[in-house]
């Protein structure tokens, strides 16, 4: 989802795999679906989280992302990292260019998350509550993965990067065997709440009770670096392929050979998305790598451009697609038809009236949900034709 630009030390833009325009497309597709049901007391249980321990397909939508984010790092970092030392200007200004976009993700992030508050002030009268602003969140989580394993590129060598994300992974596992997997009691949870405070966290609601804990925390985003970079190697080792049917299978092959060790690994570690476990990274980062070589297949030895060209549009405006439909969500969950208290807010109008009305709620649900995609899709065209590209 971030973004493949070259840095400053790359004095051309490297040619890219349509796949990764494609696979992002899917992602973010997929993150606007998931995010946006007519209700959320009537959702299909496959486009729901699993409510703690398992894994749903829904489970597999931020890892991809991650798993993207790591593959656009092969373009805009690999060949920088491939080539002989720099000097230390060079050093600096390429350190500098991979903060802002740190900063400038998660300040995105942060912003986003603000909205809420002053969404709520504006619309609802509520009073303005900044120490309850949440401070983490999905794109913050992206620009701390991100900045992390570009580091572990530039800086380290392929071997060695390996060890770094095995070194990760057991000792995050070893971490999370101190404390108890639920949410009140692990130390992912004790962390954000000692660190940044409880009412700057996201509340999750588990088996009817509510408590402090952020699926994006600081200590889960350890594993998540793993993620990041299993997406890196993965597009690093394509471009040094033929491009033929092989390929597919050799890259198949792998992603399958990761979900099996991560389906093994769940038998001591439970996959969960809320702990990014690390059992939970790897078998997320298999499936990735099996879309992966899916897309590869369609773009690059099919060539079957018209069939993939509706999501590669997505998936070049990724970053605006994902804040902008986060904004209009809150816009309309904030915004009501009528006045009174009982006057149903936007949203909920829209959802009763136009979907829920004819179809039903639960299909009602997804079909709102599809027309929020579509509706997106329609406005990235949009930009996609006036050549308007958001990018960090």
């Amino acid at each position: 989802m971030t973004v493949d630009r070259p840095l400053p030390a790359e004095p051309t833009k490297p040619p890219r795999f349509r796949c990764l325009d494609l696979l992002r497309g899917l992602a973010i597709a997929a993150m606007i679906l998931v995010n946006n049901p007519g209700s959320w007391a009537q959702v299909y249980p496959p486009l729901l989280h699993a409510e703690w321990h398992g894994f749903t397909p829904t489970d597999l939508v931020f890892p991809l992302f991650l798993f993207v984010v790591g593959g656009a790092m092969a373009f805009s970092l690999g060949r920088v990292a491939e080539k002989a030392p720099i000097d230390r200007p060079q050093q600096r200004q390429i350190h500098r260019k991979l903060l802002q976009r740190v900063l400038i993700l998660f300040g995105l992030g942060l912003a986003l998350n603000a909205s809420t508050l002053l969404m709520r002030t504006w619309f609802e009268g509520a009073p303005l509550l900044w120490e309850k602003w949440r401070i983490l969140g999905v794109l913050q989580r992206i620009a701390l993965a991100y900045g992390a394993s570009a580091l572990l590129v530039l800086h380290c060598s392929r071997r060695a990067q390996a060890i770094a994300v095995a070194g990760l992974w057991l000792g995050y596992w070893a971490l999370l065997s101190t404390t108890p997997l639920t949410p009140d009691g692990s130390i992912v949870g004790w962390v954000d709440r000692t660190l940044l405070g409880a009412s700057h966290l996201y509340q999750l609601t588990l088996n009817q009770q509510t408590v402090a804990f952020d699926p994006e925390g600081l200590l889960s985003t350890i594993p998540a670096i793993g993620s990041t970079l299993a997406g890196y190697w993965a597009v690093q080792w394509l471009k040094t392929q033929p491009i033929k049917a092989l390929t597919t299978w050799r890259l198949t092959g792998a992603g399958v050979g990761a979900i099996a060790l991560g389906r093994l690994w769940d038998l001591a570690l439970p996959l969960n998305k809320q702990l990014w476990t690390s059992s939970y990274a790897l078998y997320a980062a298999g499936w990735s790598i099996v879309l992966l070589a899916g897309c590869y297949a369609l773009t690059e030895i099919r060539r079957a451009h018209g069939i993939s060209r509706p999501f590669e549009i997505f998936g070049m405006n990724a970053i605006a697609a994902f804040v902008g439909s986060g904004l209009v969500g809150r816009l309309l969950n904030r915004t009501h038809i009528g006045s009174g208290p009982d006057a149903p807010s936007t949203y909920q109008w829209l959802y009763q009236t136009l979907f829920a009305s004819w179809a039903g709620p639960m299909s009602g649900s997804l079909l709102f949900a599809i027309a929020m995609v579509l509706l997106w899709w329609l406005a990235m065209y949009g930009f996609y034709r006036r050549g308007w590209f958001l990018k960090v």
